[in-house]
């Protein structure tokens, strides 16, 4: 019963945590860190068990709900996807899980594109990139509904390019006692679409684990759990380049960003733990009408609808 009434009870919280301190007039300064880390400490927790990285949850649900300039947000949700990528990227890389030689080409071209994002979005009216990011989550949010994923893609021949790069490999499953050689095919299609994925991520600071995983999985043919391995290496170089405009322009703000790291990698651990026990399709129906509800309250908000 109690695992049942998981996913109500952390929309209650992330729903509600703000509202105890709607009246920011009245409220003291310290509601709003400690309502932050309150929402984020639930979002740590529901990333894991979803699979996605916090930062796609977090930026429009805190942009959506509390009245921090989306600016701030923004930098917290860059430096809270690098912070969990850059803490498990040395353990994936010693487990020969995730790839180097595959991630540099990708999160080289993904990196330059953050950049160029980072610097559109901080210079766009924010009514205009409020709007886009409620338009981008929903879309997210469509997309996960709909993707599927394959263990052990089968590429019948390596490209040009990914030949070239050496983009292959030999990936030794411990679960399942398996060795799978893999390869890579469409690699200029993975070029280009990492450096849309980039962009996003430095325009909207979601990170961009969101999208990493279905392009090297699906499009370019890697195994899943390499995927997912070498994903959270490239957002540690992705969102490092994204997340250096925002600090060099003054848009992180300690007192989102500390609560914010801090009660997400909290919650990490106790997902991490829940994670053999919870029934991951639930968890996953969950994010996908947490992302459609902040999704839809973003795009409200930033056309003037729901201010």
């Amino acid at each position: 019963m109690r695992l049942r009434l998981l996913p109500a009870g952390l929309l209650l919280l992330a729903v509600c945590a703000p509202a105890f301190a709607a009246d920011t007039a009245a409220a003291p300064w310290w509601s709003w860190p400690l309502a932050l880390f309150a929402v984020s400490f639930a979002l740590g927790i529901v990333a894991v068990l979803a699979g996605v990285g916090g930062g796609v949850l977090f930026v429009p649900m805190i942009a959506g709900f509390f009245p921090f300039h989306l600016d701030f947000v923004r930098g917290a949700g860059l430096l809270l996807a690098l912070s969990g990528s850059l803490a498990a990227a040395p353990a994936l890389l010693r487990a020969g899980m995730a790839n180097l030689r595959l991630a540099m080409p990708f999160a080289l071209v993904g990196s330059v594109t953050s950049i160029v994002g980072a610097l559109v979005g901080l210079a766009l009216p924010t009514a205009i990139v409020q709007t886009a990011l409620g338009a981008i989550i929903l879309a997210i949010a469509a997309l996960m509904w709909r993707s599927k994923r394959s263990e052990y893609p089968e590429v019948a021949k390596s490209d040009r390019l990914s030949e070239l790069l050496g983009l292959r490999g030999v990936f030794h499953d411990p679960a399942t006692g398996r060795t799978a050689e893999w390869r890579v095919h469409r690699s200029p299609a993975g070029l280009a679409a990492f450096a849309g994925i980039g962009f996003l991520a430095g325009m909207f600071g979601l990170g961009a684990g969101w999208a990493n995983v279905p392009v090297l999985n699906l499009l370019l043919g890697v195994p899943l759990k390499v995927s997912v391995a070498t994903s959270g290496l490239m957002l540690s170089i992705i969102d490092t380049s994204a997340a250096w405009v925002y600090v060099h322009r003054g848009a992180v703000l300690p007192m989102i960003t500390v609560p914010s790291i801090v009660g997400v990698m909290l919650g990490a651990g106790i997902g991490a733990r829940l994670l053999r026990i919870v029934r991951a399709a639930v968890i996953r129906r969950f994010v996908i009408a947490l992302l459609a509800a902040a999704g839809l309250r973003a795009l409200m908000k930033g056309l003037g609808v729901w201010p």
